[in-house]
Formats: structure tokens, sequence, C-alpha cells
């Protein structure tokens, strides 16, 4: 009736009713005590094989001192080893900067890897979920190696099989906290391998004051900021749209006045217009001049002014075609921007039905086929809910500041963010610490970047009119 399993008998069963369980008794096999010694000292010299490969200057400098004191005496391992501590003291003294970057982060690391992470791994992925405890057997994702940077722990994870990247993307609270850390990041970097980057400190929260006007006139990537790991926080607005999303005091227009300071070079060589749409009548009149007629703040002024940039893009659709799929700046086809505070106010808070349909359909027609011929839309908006905004998908590069709730995020950013990381809803709402402050994502990658725009002030703006006012 029943197959016989191997070591099983059927006289081991313990029952053959229908509505009892049959329970089997597990074969039991014995393993030779040498075999599992050998096992255990095979994985230890690996263990030891890979910390000195991954960590070789922290190694030899616990090891040296010990294997000198062995073959001869404490006396000459302190003579020994003692000009190496005073060789690197006096390299940290004289060039602190490449003393950290070649061994302090180093040393870090293994200390971090040691202390923090190796310590508190298989409690943490038990709790979490994210390792499996099956009949006395633990089965954790693999800790591969720890990299310092000034300002973070990037933990290198080899995930179990079966897992995917959505599984610790559900878990950052708990990784956060089970290692000590404000936040976690998750980002997929090789197949079954990703990176797990805890922030050691906030090198963000000071606030970013403008940045110098370009030397040269461009319509590239223009300098708005800085990002978390200390580069240059570079907006490209040329072939693209940009969607800007948060809060009230969120720091949009620190974004939004940053742009128009990277591109006033190129405004005065005639390589580029900034077109404004300011239905809140605050925003961008402060710097009007700067805009000279390409400026409107009633309903029917934008969407005039609207209507004429989508005829310009259609003009010119028709001269390029067949001949080219790609803008380059000129004085005869410069780059147009659109510059739009508060969007919402217009598609979708706007009472004349006629005039908000012509405004969406503009913008729909701007962000579907104006990168192509050099016409971009930089837009801003404090709701991003689709009913709200309803063509936000056709901006191929969003920004999400403070938000309100947790699914903004996912609506700014894309399905997925705030698992990767992406905690706008996290920003605090004090001006100092959290203005500016935000999350990027490209179309061209799917990782959300930290980043802070500068401040403009009213005297940058004063000072930009200035110069650049009569060049509109």
């Amino acid at each position: 009736m029943f197959k016989r399993l191997p070591g099983d008998e059927a006289h081991n069963l313990v029952s053959t009713t229908p509505d009892t369980a049959v329970v089997f008794r597990p074969a039991v096999v014995t393993t030779p005590a040498i075999l599992t010694l050998i096992i255990l000292a095979g994985r230890v010299l690996a263990g030891l094989v890979r910390m000195t490969w991954r960590h070789p200057i922290a190694t030899l400098a616990v090891v040296a001192p010990g294997v000198f004191t062995i073959l001869y005496g404490w006396q000459t391992a302190l003579l020994l080893t003692a000009p190496t501590p005073a060789g690197l003291a006096a390299w940290a003294l004289t060039d602190r900067d490449s003393f950290v970057r070649l061994v302090g982060r180093r040393l870090q690391a293994w200390w971090r890897l040691i202390w923090i992470y190796q310590r508190h791994w298989q409690p943490v992925m038990i709790v979490s979920g994210l390792g499996r405890h099956i009949r006395g057997r633990d089965y954790l994702p693999r800790l591969v190696m720890v990299t310092c940077t000034p300002w973070a722990d990037l933990v290198t994870v080899r995930m179990l099989k079966g897992q995917a990247v959505k599984d610790w993307g559900d878990r950052i609270d708990h990784l956060a906290q089970g290692f000590g850390a404000v936040s976690c990041r998750v980002a997929l970097t090789h197949s079954g391998r990703l990176t797990l980057t805890f922030p050691r400190h906030d090198p963000l929260a000071v606030p970013i004051p403008s940045r110098p006007l370009p030397d040269v006139a461009t319509v590239e990537a223009i300098e708005v900021g800085k990002q978390e790991d200390g580069q240059p926080w570079l907006l490209k607005v040329h072939g693209t749209h940009v969607l800007v999303a948060g809060a009230t005091g969120a720091g949009k227009g620190s974004i939004l006045w940053s742009a128009i300071r990277g591109l006033l070079p190129a405004v005065g060589e005639r390589l580029a217009e900034l077109w404004a749409l300011d239905p809140k009548l605050m925003e961008l009149s402060y710097g009007r001049d700067l805009f000279g007629s390409r400026y409107a703040a009633t309903p029917e002024e934008c969407a005039d002014l609207l209507d004429e940039a989508v005829s310009i893009m259609q003009k010119r659709a028709a001269r390029f075609a067949g001949l080219q799929r790609n803008h380059t700046p000129t004085v005869d086809d410069p780059f147009i921007l659109v510059v739009v505070d508060e969007v919402a106010f217009l598609t979708a808070y706007q009472t004349d039905r006629q005039l908000k349909q012509r405004i969406s359909a503009a913008l729909a027609t701007l962000t579907t086929q104006g990168r192509a011929v050099g016409v971009g839309v930089l837009a801003a908006l404090q709701d991003p809910r689709k009913e709200v905004m309803n063509i936000r998908n056709l901006f191929p590069d969003k920004i999400a500041l403070r938000l309100d709730e947790s699914e903004q995020v996912d609506m700014v950013l894309g399905d997925g963010a705030r698992d990767r990381g992406a905690l706008a809803d996290h920003i605090s709402p004090v001006p100092e610490l959290g203005a500016g402050i935000g999350y990027v994502r490209l179309e061209t990658s799917p990782e959300p970047v930290r980043v802070r725009a500068a401040y403009v002030s009213d005297n940058d703006i004063r000072s930009m009119v200035a110069t650049y006012g009569r060049a509109a």
C-alpha cells in the first residue's frame, strides 16, 4: 500500500487509518567526525582568504605584529612594527585626503563589516524575513563586502535563490533599524546581487547657495545643486521634459530658478529662449524681465503662449523632416524652455472648460513631440494625483521633493521608487532642513538619486535681471 522509503520499514508507521496522519520515521545518516572537521576547516580557510583579499591592509595590520612576536619575540616585533604606525600618522598629518582615500576608508569598511554587519547579520535577516530558519539550519543571503564612502556604507549582498529586489525593498525600514542607520536604499547591481546603501550622516543637511553662472553658454546639463554623493547635480533640460512635484514650501522654486540661471548665458547668446507661465503671479513674476514678451499669467495668456509654442514646434518639425532627427541650438532655431509654475492650476483647477482643454492639449502636444525639435517643458505642481495631472507620464524625467503621502512618491517617480529608498514623504518640512531636497528618477535609470537644489535668493534674481533682462 505504501512505497518503501530508504531507512524506513512498514512497522515504523504510526497509523494506517484514513482519518489519522501517517508519520514516517526519517532516515538518520551519521557523518564521520573527521569529515565534519574538514568541512569546517575549509570554510574557515575560505573565510580567511576572502577577508585577506578584500581587506589586505586591515588584515596585515592585525596579523603582522602577532607573526613577528611568535618568530622573533616581542622586543623585535615592537621595533619592526613601530615605524609603520608612525609613518601612517605622518602620512595622515601631511596628506589627509590621500590617506583617507587609500587607507582610512578601507580600515573603516573592515571595522564596520565585522562590528556592525557580520555581528548582526543573522538576527536581522531572520527577524526581517529575508532569511529562513528551517529544521535547525539558517538559510541567509550572503554578505559579500562593505565599501565606505564619505557619507554612507555600501553593502553588497548576494540574494537567496528565488528572492526578488521587491522582497528587500519592502523591508528597508527593518534593515535600517537593524543596522542602526537612519534609512536604507536598495539597488540591483548584477543578477542575484544588490547594493544596500546605509547613510552615516546627511551631506545635504546644509542649504546650498546659488550656483555660479556658467562660463560657457550651454543648454545641456545644467548645474542646479548637489547630489548626495557630493557630485554636482546636473539637470538635463534639452532633449527631455522635467516634472517637479512637491508640497508647499518643498523648494520647487529653487529648481525652477536654478535651471533658469544656468540657461542665462545661452539666452544672452540667443541660443535659448525662456518662456514662463506663472498663474500664481508669485514665483516667476519676480524676474519677469528675463522672459520679455514670453511671460503669461492669466489663463487666457497662458493658453495663447502654449499655442504659440506648439505652432513653432510644428513648423520646425516640418522643416527638420527627413533632414535631421535631433535638435542643435542655433540663433535661428534656439532651444525653447517652457517653464510652468503650478501646472495643475491650468490643467485641473481651471473653471473654463474650453481653456482647460486648450491648455491640456497644448501641453500634451509639447511633451509628446517637442523634445526632438528643441522645445522642452519644465513644470512644477503640488498635487501629483492622476485626476490633477493626467499627462505626468509624458515627462521622461521626474523630481519628487517633499510629499505629504507615501503613495504620492510612486505617483511621481513610478512604481517601486519608494521601495528602492525614495522616501520623499520623510523629508523635513522645516525649510532650513528640507527645502530643495528631493529624489530624481531619470528616463535612463530606474534608480532614484537623492539631491538638493541650490537656493536662488531674491538678490540673485535681481542680479540676473540686471545682467540679462535686456537679452530676453
